[in-house]
């Protein structure tokens, strides 16, 4: 084939072309544009709202239920609810091999089976927690009230989807539409009335009926009586009651009506002003870009037709940060493109440095070609795939190329020299490559939540690779016989007269360093390796001793920083409102302080939220976005920003917590310990044990428990009057549910909008204990008696929220760590040796360490696989070339030091090393071997040809010299923009290059003297068993 391909340009060409025609096609019409890979759900959620009712009986009449209904089907691996007030959430984990689909329809039947569940819950809502890929959020502003806001807000929407981009939007920030019918006792009992009789009166009367066909000889008629209300009005003319006297009593001659908002306690502020949003997403192969691009090129337009007191903008744009970092790869890219190009130049001829080149286009189109095949879209991970064997994927080239000129320059033809140049060196080069491939290919199959993440650099990285193969054998050898020898075209040029000077540095340096230093290393073999063992040791101890920090996932400063707060259960929106606008205003300080000369401030835009959709009117944020890093004209950043925040913020007085996150790429808590029993009370005892442990060390902070008390109760006990009276509990409690929370007795469809119809008493009947009290219960014999006189109220406390685990209640401690001043290592193996021997004093209950924890558990344990697969498979690899068992340790022998290169190049960088090093390292292995084996295979095919064994080690380490240098300085060349990048979302992936670009160098330097070594004494271990 190789010969074939030379002989035929044409064929080679054409090959070239179509690769590069089929790779820009798929790039510009099949790839989207995005920032972080989106990936399908491994989890199904089911969710049921049981609207008024206390944590514990949702958990008991919804959660457990679930639980129990799908707890033995195949294919589910961990159970997880969260039952809060008025709802239920339940997430279930699919076992790795199962198709969530499919489990997602079995879970759907047995959920819908379910005929126990509270008369008043809603039905359930199963579906896969699919990601949503959300792209812009365009944000409606105004000095009007809520509804006024919403009203418009609909209308942009409406507006947003004829957009020919825009296929999918969601309104948030806002409540619900809610009818509200509310009756004062002293009406109900003016007019002999009970609220179940409006509840009646409204069904029967606000309704639309089909009554069938009427059948006439011109066709068939539809009968029908239409009757549903809508709207405020159309509900007052509902009739409840006929009096004796022929009076008609309608709803809104006793009621009063309001067309609003549910009561759930909600406020959305943009920039000071009531807001609502909409979101909006991308769907399917959209582009980011695009979508974007439309919704603001929407907004600019309408600026001049809002209504007056509205404003239009738009926040949080994913095309920004898409474009802004694409950009920022690209660079990084092309800069290290253009150093590779620079360096070819230098050692190689032009021609062989061009063509050499060109593969880097081919390579990577190739695998542009490849990557709608896999789902890979064009994001930061994959481009830093690109970038990452920007400098590997020429190493077959080099080698190739050089091989190629070395047959050249002993008069063979070029067409000769290029078919054999590139037919000797077929084999190792072949290899080689796929001692890379097999080194990237672990990270594809890493756990843990961010696996998914690592995953899409071996998609890219090996398809640039295969094609970087197919490249260097079919088409760079078709170039490569036109090559001519320098004498035979006349006077050299200026680049070749540089090129000139740098190879005749090469050979001085090969002569005066090399040759002198191998030759001493060769003449005391064991002295030399048990020097470089020993530097190795010397590492390794410093780096288990916790002198080297290791952090699993790098705190990187976020363009976004917010501030919650959370104040006890039950506190009133009023409160918390007035502390949530004192934190935007401190906020808005920040804004004026930090402005340039030109008025524009590194804070761009703040977002004010108070209460939430469960009736949490304990709790509020505060956000705001700054201006991109590369963008800034100070070095202040998130972390400094959210830091002066904090201060002028000062103690707000009756807060649970106060958090702040300043942080990118946080998924979970530094610390989160996970306790599991069937006592709630010994829980919390346990849980306090552990909060008191993690506050004596000075580096941990925040801490906090999931059980936090929520909202104090008041339990309904029936007296003995109550019950001979015929009451029960549940019918008691009913009763005064609908009477507080309300009765929903009708939810209509109006427009876009789910309203729902609600009856209860006014809110002025509804505040007090005394209120709860004086209501009216219907007895079985029709008559009514207050409250107090059939039951008692017994205070209480309710739980915020009950979580449950493979159907134990867990309880989980968290907190977080100042990274920078701790060793995550020695902590949480501290904090596990505690927690060992607590629980030896509650046998009752379990703990498993969660958060990171258990995202580096599980990530290690990948890896640990993963580096037993890729030993063995480059064992296997090069045994198979050298037709031996012991050759291939001498080649692998150089992958410690290469880890050694990569640790001193964190230290020579002030950075520490996170889980992406650790896969730098592991990618790493299959690029240090590549080196040695064209060097050891260089030394057995000059041992074929006889001579004495140390001439031609000592010969060997000469001649490839100058390849392996080479091959290891594009590695590194080319990784060099990206080492020294600015921008955030780039920063958690630079560990990673520093390991494999100084990694590389290291074990080059050390492959050039310690391979030699190794290869004289395996023939001498050999030597005493023949």
């Amino acid at each position: 084939m190789i010969a074939w391909f030379t002989k035929n340009h044409v064929a080679a060409n054409l090959l070239l072309i179509s690769i590069l025609l089929a790779g820009l096609f798929s790039v510009s019409t099949q790839i989207p544009l995005e920032v972080f890979p989106s990936f399908e759900s491994d989890r199904i959620s089911v969710s049921v709202s049981l609207r008024g009712s206390t944590p514990e009986d949702v958990e008991k009449g919804v959660s457990i239920r679930i639980e129990e209904a799908v707890q033995d089907l195949e294919g589910v691996k961990r159970i997880t609810s969260r039952s809060s007030e008025g709802s239920s959430s339940v997430s279930i984990e699919v076992e790795t091999g199962y198709d969530p689909r499919e489990l997602l329809a079995d879970i759907k039947s047995r959920v819908d089976a379910i005929n126990t569940f509270p008369v008043d819950a809603e039905k359930p809502i199963v579906s896969l927690a699919e990601w949503k890929r959300e792209v812009i959020a365009v944000t409606v502003s105004s000095i009007y009230g809520e509804k006024e806001t919403l009203e418009y807000a609909e209308t942009v929407r409406d507006e947003l989807l004829r957009l020919p981009s825009v296929t999918q939007v969601e309104l948030s920030g806002v409540r619900d539409y809610e009818i509200a019918i509310e009756v004062s006792q002293d009406t109900l009992r003016q007019y002999d009335l009970r609220l179940s009789d409006i509840s009646s009166a409204i069904s029967n009367s606000s309704t639309d009926v089909s009554a069938g066909n009427l059948k006439t000889q011109g066709g068939d008629v539809l009968i029908r009586s239409k009757g549903q209300a809508y709207r405020k009005d159309e509900f007052a003319q509902v009739v409840v009651k006929y009096q004796a006297d022929g009076t008609i009593i309608r709803l809104g001659d006793i009621a009063r009506i309001s067309d609003d908002f549910e009561e759930t306690p909600v406020r959305t502020r943009f920039n000071g002003k009531q807001a609502a949003f909409i979101d909006v997403y991308r769907i399917g192969p959209q582009s980011a870009i695009e979508v974007a691009d439309a919704v603001k090129n929407y907004i600019t337009e309408h600026q001049s037709q809002l209504p007056e007191g509205f404003e239009l903008s738009y926040w949080d744009d994913d095309s920004e940060v898409v474009k802004s970092r694409i950009a920022t790869l690209t660079s990084n890219a092309i800069q290290g493109g253009i150093l590779v190009l620079a360096l070819l130049t230098l050692f190689l001829r032009p021609a062989i440095a061009f063509w050499v080149f060109i593969g880097i286009p081919v390579s990577f189109m190739g695998a542009f070609l490849m990557m709608p095949i896999f789902g890979i879209t064009l994001n930061v991970i994959s481009l830093f795939g690109f970038i990452l064997v920007l400098g590997i994927v020429v190493d077959d080239a080099i080698v190739t190329g050089e091989n190629v000129y070395t047959h050249l320059k002993t008069s063979e033809s070029g067409e000769q020299a290029a078919i054999r140049g590139t037919q000797e060196v077929a084999t190792p080069v072949t290899f080689g490559v796929l001692t890379t491939v097999a080194a990237f290919l672990p990270l594809a199959f890493i756990e843990g939540a961010r696996g998914a993440i690592f995953a899409q650099i071996p998609v890219v990285v090996i398809p640039v690779l295969l094609f970087s193969l197919i490249e260097s054998k079919f088409v760079l050898p078709a170039h490569l016989k036109y090559l001519k020898l320098r004498h035979e075209k006349g006077e050299p040029s200026k680049l070749e007269r540089l090129q000139q000077r740098f190879a005749d540095g090469f050979e001085h340096a090969i002569m005066k360093y090399y040759k002198p230093l191998l030759n001493l290393a060769l003449k005391n073999k064991m002295a030399t390796v048990s020097l470089f063992v020993g530097i190795f040791v010397i590492i390794v101890t410093l780096i288990t001793s916790g002198w080297t920090k290791f952090t699993f996932f790098p705190r990187i400063p976020s363009e976004t920083v917010r501030a919650s707060v959370t104040f006890p259960a039950g506190t009133p929106f009023e409160v918390t409102n007035k502390y949530v606008i004192k934190m935007s205003d401190k906020a808005k300080e920040l804004q004026d302080k930090y402005r340039d000369e030109d008025g524009q401030s590194v804070i761009l835009n703040i977002l004010a939220t108070t209460g939430g959709r469960g009736g949490s009117s304990n709790t509020g944020s505060v956000r705001f976005e700054i201006m991109p890093a590369e963008k800034r004209e100070s070095d202040i950043g998130s972390r400094e920003l959210a830091s002066e925040w904090r201060d002028l913020i000062g103690i707000i007085p009756g807060a649970e917590s106060v958090t702040f996150r300043a942080e990118f790429g946080r998924t979970s808590s530094p610390i989160d310990v996970q306790l599991s029993g069937s006592s709630i009370d010994t829980l919390e005892a346990v849980a306090e044990k552990v909060k008191v442990r993690l506050s004596t060390y000075p580096t941990v902070y925040e801490i906090a428990d999931s059980m936090s008390d929520g909202k104090e109760e008041l339990q309904i006990e029936l007296t003995e009057q109550g019950l001979a009276l015929g009451l029960n509990r549940v019918d008691v409690s009913q009763q005064v549910r609908n009477s507080f929370f309300g009765a929903q007795v009708q939810r209509i469809q109006r427009g876009r909008d789910d309203v729902r119809v609600m009856v209860r008493l006014p809110i002025e009947e509804r505040r007090s204990v005394a209120d709860l009290k004086d209501i009216l219960i219907k007895t079985p014999a029709g008559g009514t008696v207050p409250l107090s006189h059939v039951a008692t109220l017994v205070p209480g406390q309710s739980p915020s929220s009950i979580y449950r685990i493979d159907r134990y209640r867990t309880l989980n401690v968290t907190a977080d760590v100042e990274k920078s001043n701790t060793n995550m290592t020695v902590l949480q193996a501290d904090l596990k040796t505690y927690l060992d021997e607590l629980m030896v004093q509650y046998p009752g209950v379990d703990y498993t360490l969660e958060g990171e924890a258990k995202e580096q558990r599980e990530s290690f344990g990948s890896l640990a696989w993963g580096l037993v697969f890729v030993f063995f498979i480059i064992y296997a690899l090069l045994a198979i070339p050298f037709k031996s068992y012991t050759q291939p340790l001498i080649v692998m022998s150089v992958i410690p030091f290469g880890m050694i290169g990569a640790v001193m190049g964190h230290w020579v960088m002030g950075m520490e090393l996170t889980i992406m090093s650790l896969l730098g390292m592991l990618a790493l292995i299959g690029v240090v071997v590549n080196d040695s084996l064209v060097l050891v295979d260089f030394i057995n095919k000059k041992r074929e040809e006889g001579g004495d064994l140390l001439e031609t080690v000592k010969l060997a380490g000469a001649a490839r010299f100058r390849p392996v240098m080479l091959t290891s300085l594009t590695t590194f060349i080319g990784l060099m923009p990206l080492l020294f990048e600015k921008a955030t979302q780039a920063q958690f992936l630079i560990p990673m290059a520093v390991s494999l670009g100084f990694g590389i160098i290291f074990a080059t330097l050390i492959t050039l003297l310690l391979v030699p070594v190794n290869y004289l004494l395996m023939e001498r271990f050999q030597g005493w068993f023949k």
